[in-house]
Formats: C-alpha cells, sequence, structure tokens
C-alpha cells in the first residue's frame, strides 16, 4: 500500500488564529510549520508501522507550510509555489493506493470552526456543488477520489472531523483541537496529537486492509456555485471561460469531469 498526504495548516493543534500563525512574515508561521511537521511526521510513523513505506506528503497549504528540514525521513514532499500543473501531478498522485489529511480546517461558515474557510479566507463566502454546501474536505477527497484514491484518515479540528466522518462513513479522524470559534480553540498538546494522529493512522490502515473504503465520487453532471464577500471578486470570477454570473456576488461553473470544475 502507497500513501498520498494532503496537508494543510488551519487544522493543526497549537494553529487557532488567522494572519499571525498561517501567513508568511506572522510573528507566529515558523513555529506553526513546525506543529505542522510534527503532525506530518507522526502520520508517517502511523503509515511505517502498518507497513506503508512509500509515502508522499503535498505541501497544500497556500503559501506553503511544511518545514523542510523537519521532515521525516521516510516521507517525500511534492513542494514548491506554483505547483506543477495538475495534469503533471495527477500522473504521479494515481501511482498512490490511499490518501489522508494532516491539519484540516471545516468549510466557510460553520459556526464554531477554528479557522474555518473555503480556499480563500479573504474573498470566499461558501461553495456548493450539485446543491450540497462543500469545503476543502470535498473537494480534496472529491478530486482524488476521481485518480482512485479513497480518503481513509483526516486530522483537524473537532468540526472538521465531523465534517469528513458525515462526507465519508467509515473514515477515521484524529481530533487535535476542540473548536470555540474561528479565532479560538483548545488545543492538545503536541505530543498528545501526535499519539492520537499516529494512533489513528495505523488503526485506518488495519481498517482498510479489512473493510475498505472506496474512493468519494458524486453522479455528474456538476454545477459548482461559488458566492464571493464582495462583488469585485465575483467579477474576475465571472470573467472565467464558461462561467455564469448568478448574483452580484455568485458564479455558477458546469462540467462533467469533477477534476475540471472542483478548484476552479
Amino acid at each position: 500500500m502507497k500513501a498520498y498526504i494532503g496537508t494543510d495548516l488551519e487544522g493543526v493543534a497549537g494553529v487557532v488564529t488567522f494572519y499571525t500563525q498561517t501567513s508568511p512574515g506572522g510573528t507566529g508561521y515558523e513555529a506553526a510549520k513546525r506543529l505542522l511537521t510534527g503532525e506530518i511526521n507522526a502520520a508517517v510513523d502511523g503509515l511505517l508501522a502498518e507497513g506503508v513505506s512509500d509515502i508522499l506528503v503535498c505541501d497544500g497549504h497556500g503559501p506553503g507550510a511544511v518545514h523542510y528540514e523537519s521532515l521525516h525521513p521516510a516521507a517525500k514532499l511534492l513542494h514548491g509555489r506554483p505547483l506543477a500543473p495538475r495534469d503533471v501531478r495527477d500522473a504521479v498522485v494515481r501511482e498512490y493506493d490511499i490518501c489522508l489529511m494532516i491539519g484540516q480546517h471545516a468549510r466557510a461558515g460553520q459556526p464554531l470552526a477554528n479557522m474555518n474557510h473555503t480556499q480563500n479566507s479573504q474573498s470566499v463566502d461558501s461553495y456548493h456543488l450539485n446543491g450540497k454546501p462543500i469545503g476543502e474536505i470535498a473537494q480534496f477527497a472529491l478530486y482524488q477520489g476521481a485518480l482512485g484514491l479513497p480518503l481513509v484518515f483526516l486530522s483537524g479540528d473537532e468540526e472538521a472531523c465531523r465534517e469528513a466522518e458525515e462526507l465519508i462513513p467509515g473514515i477515521r479522524t484524529a481530533a487535535v483541537k476542540r473548536s470555540l470559534s474561528r479565532n479560538s480553540a483548545i488545543s492538545l498538546s503536541p505530543a498528545k496529537a501526535h499519539e492520537l494522529i499516529r494512533e489513528g493512522v495505523a488503526d485506518a490502515i488495519r481498517r482498510q486492509r479489512e473493510n475498505p473504503l472506496s474512493p468519494l465520487a458524486w453522479p455528474g453532471p456538476f454545477v459548482l456555485e461559488k458566492r464571493f464577500f464582495h462583488t469585485d471578486t465575483a467579477d474576475a470570477a465571472a470573467d472565467a471561460p464558461g462561467a455564469e454570473r448568478v448574483d452580484g456576488q455568485t458564479v455558477r461553473l458546469r462540467g462533467d469531469d469533477i477534476r475540471d470544475l472542483i478548484y476552479r
């Protein structure tokens, strides 16, 4: 079994506040990168304990957030900005059997979820796919699902874990912080968070061998509605090929292949 790990920063224990911890130049950014990398390394340990030795980590936070020098020696890192085109990356990801998410947050608008947002925290109000609200968990799971990879494990705040469990019944999750508000949470210690992730990942692999989850797939055709906070952002999005302006703040996109649509 070969494992592909998608990462983000806002779902990591100890990372609870935007900008100071999630943006380059922020006073807590370098420390946040090390916290994320510690959780990634715990996941790698869990995979290794169950015999998974080919592990690729994708640095998925906007400007990048993996502390390369601290990365587990058994992991490889897909990184760089901008990342390679998706068709190039897809050819690599297809070589893997399962995927995991580390450091994930809940979708925009979840009332208690710490650091909730979808894609751009400064411009996006919500995404809906075929009428259902979605966030970055569904985006990742559906895209990798189209490549043949089931999402078998996720770590993040309690609300992100709940979102993943509703999306993919049977997924194994590890909640490393309790959300109180968008910029406040109760975090576990790094050591405890690492323990939960390590044990949860190992359990996810055992479950996958015994009763495998299938790649997430929704029937098409697909309609993606993106609602923005401001009309000028919608103006720019409406200029994309095939985009339809719904109202002052909303743009609609249509497609038959989820990979062509979900990250537009």
